[in-house]
């Protein structure tokens, strides 16, 4: 080739940000040659003969060449199609969860107003449960739709947040219960980061409405350990105590939702031997 070579040539081509494919014919039979062109970027080689077999064989590399880039367009079609799809879907969902969280925070303002206009102590306080039940549940659509992985949650710091609000509570009422919170990191699906939040909604509320029934103070700690198979939460606090075979206080209905939700985790709710207090523990296991 006159003022450039066909290497040089090949880098022009394939410098192009769309290229044709591109079959290096050489008259050198050095192989070293040939390897370097297919690095440069050639779809393939051929080495210049004398006789028709060389024409036909580069028609051969030529009808490969094209077949192979029309393919590999094709899949980075598809792959932009795909990408495109999902975070479409993504956006869907998002949307979803932030639909369902505003709905939820709906709701909770209806309970909340409701509980307002009651003067009935059991039902003010059965509103409020209700209440705190509905925002645990929409914490975790909350948490869903501002973060970028929609298949898991953060349960260390979803419970941080739930146990903060909590507390934030604690501080309105009459009680001076202090609440502390530990934890590992720990990730679950927001399915589960339901379960646990209103388990812990619950044995939280329970223990501060009926542990400290004399001085109305005292301490509740929630801990999330990570497992080798999965995770634990314990719940304590340094109250009176539950005395065996006691009528539970209240409705009860506080610990039938506890022992239904963790049956649904796969686990139960176990009741650990302490000096001072109640301490309530549930493991639940991952693949």
């Amino acid at each position: 080739m006159p003022v450039k070579s066909g290497r040089e040539m090949l880098d022009e081509i394939v410098a192009r940000e769309t290229h044709p494919p591109v079959v290096f014919v050489t008259g050198n039979d050095n192989t070293a040659l040939a390897v370097e062109a297919i690095h440069a970027g050639a779809a393939d080689f051929v080495v210049k003969t004398v006789g028709d077999s060389f024409f036909d064989v580069l028609d051969s590399r030529f009808r490969q060449a094209f077949l192979r880039s029309r393919l590999e367009r094709e899949k980075r079609q598809a792959e932009e199609d795909l990408r495109e799809a999902n975070e479409r879907l993504e956006m869907l969902v998002r949307e979803v969860h932030h639909r369902v969280s505003n709905s939820l925070q709906m709701v909770q303002s209806f309970v909340s107003m409701q509980a307002n206009q009651t003067s009935e102590v059991a039902a003010k306080d059965a509103l409020e449960a209700t209440q705190n039940r509905i925002k645990a549940i929409g914490k975790v659509h909350q948490n869903l739709y501002t973060r970028d992985d929609l298949t898991t949650i953060d349960l260390d710091e979803y419970l941080e947040t739930l146990v903060g609000e909590l507390r934030e509570n604690m501080s309105e009422s009459d009680n001076t219960v202090e609440l502390s919170f530990s934890s590992d990191h720990v990730e679950v699906s927001p399915d589960d980061a339901v379960n646990v939040g209103v388990v812990v909604n619950e044995l939280v509320t329970n223990a501060a409405k009926y542990a400290f029934p004399d001085c109305g103070s005292g301490q509740v700690s929630v801990e999330l350990a990570k497992l080798d198979n999965g995770y634990q939460v314990t719940v304590s606090d340094n109250g009176a105590g539950i005395t065996e075979n006691a009528a539970p206080e209240g409705t009860g209905l506080g610990m039938r939702i506890i022992k239904a939700i963790t049956r649904s985790l796969g686990t139960d709710i176990e009741l650990l031997e302490t000096e001072t207090g109640t301490s309530h523990r549930f493991v639940v296991k991952q693949d």
